[in-house]
């Protein structure tokens, strides 16, 4: 046990400083090479910090491991929203950007709904699997793409020039901002590896089932990297990073990591009954919740992220209760379903409708400033 404990504080440690060298280098690669830091999180950070679910959910489909592939991407793209966009926005509001509401979160919910859809047969094919992997590639190269297009417009600013000397100070800046990149993924990997570990060996003293530990374990465990990257870049004031870095893991989770998995699998990915009725559903209501907050004001206040990690504490001992046959498994399910989220989703109506009420009113009173 002694051993257990050591390996989870030092992938602790690792995972603190892979998150500070990855965010650090992110957010100076964008500024030199003219991507915005949204677009920064939503692909190459977000590719980071999603590498242990990829490792894991290859790993297990080839090892014969399907409920453990299929609970790390439900369970990681659950916790990404309700745990780490809640607890980042507990320490410090977020800022979210158009783009964000109008084509990621979108991308998100849509994405997270054909899951469902194509899981009702009970499987994730290889071909599907194919397909979730080239469209993570084509959404990549887009939105790079576009965002260089967006830099090039706009005008270049005459007192930026620099001389000669120190253009190649910057530009040996800018090589040892690339080298945080994949030094600090290194060290997110190596750390969240070391903490499953461990993690998984209690969860498997205490008897709980594979789908189980890939929803909660496994899913916190490959979903550190994200919270470490997050919480970090919303201290550091790059909060554009922090909730692009989320979104877009949520969007590699489905298509890459599942994508992958899928693909890799001789049979592809089996979907259990518990998974279609119950982990499924909840991913999509997860997603589609994001859309009223998200609609707000442009930004998660600490209400919405407290609303948020109550949630996510809700659903872990729902997965536990069940797990061990709670006999008040039944009155904590009733007291959630009619109670708990027809409040939320009130509440969240009226703030979606006086959010709607504002912007039509600026859009036809277009000289009023708003005060935020």
């Amino acid at each position: 046990m002694l051993t257990v404990a050591l390996f989870l504080i030092a992938g602790l440690v690792l995972l603190i400083a892979g998150a500070e060298l990855m965010v650090r280098g992110a957010s100076r690669i964008a500024i030199a090479t003219g991507i915005s830091p949204l677009v920064v999180g939503l692909t190459v950070v977000a590719i980071g910090t999603s590498a242990p679910e990829l490792a894991i959910g290859v790993g297990a489909s080839l090892q014969g491991n399907p409920d453990i592939a299929i609970g790390n991407v439900i369970g990681s793209n659950i916790a990404n929203i309700l745990l780490i966009l809640g607890l980042s926005a507990t320490i410090a509001p977020l800022v979210v950007s158009r783009q964000l509401v109008r084509l990621d979160v979108p991308i998100m919910l849509s994405l997270s709904v054909l899951i469902y859809l194509r899981a009702l047969d009970g499987v994730i094919s290889r071909w599907e699997g194919a397909l979730l992997t080239c469209g993570a590639i084509v959404y990549t190269t887009l939105l790079i793409g576009a965002s260089r297009r967006a830099s090039k417009r706009v005008p270049p600013d005459p007192a930026s020039a620099v001389p000669d000397a120190k253009h190649q100070e910057q530009h040996r800046s800018l090589w040892l901002d690339l080298l945080c990149i994949p030094a600090g993924l290194g060290l997110l990997v190596l750390g969240a590896d070391w903490l499953v570990d461990g993690a998984v060996e209690i969860a498997k003293g205490f008897g709980v089932s594979e789908l189980v530990i890939g929803l909660t374990v496994i899913a916190v465990g490959t979903s550190l990297p994200e919270i470490a990257t997050t919480v970090m870049a919303a201290i550091r004031g790059q909060r554009e990073l922090a909730v692009g870095n989320v979104i877009g893991s949520n969007i590699f989770n489905l298509m890459l990591v599942l994508g992958m998995s899928a693909a890799v699998s001789p049979h592809g990915i089996p979907v259990s009954e518990p998974v279609i009725h119950f982990d499924l559903p909840v991913m999509v209501a997860v997603a589609v919740a994001c859309l009223p907050i998200f609609f707000t004001e442009h930004r998660i206040a600490r209400w919405e992220g407290l609303l948020f990690l109550g949630y996510y504490v809700a659903y872990t001992l729902y997965l536990l209760m069940k797990a061990s046959h709670h006999a008040q498994l039944d009155n904590f399910a009733a007291a959630m379903t009619w109670f708990v989220m027809p409040l939320t989703a009130m509440t969240l109506s009226v703030l979606s409708l006086r959010a709607l009420r504002q912007h039509l009113a600026r859009r036809n009173n277009p000289g009023t400033l708003e005060n935020n």
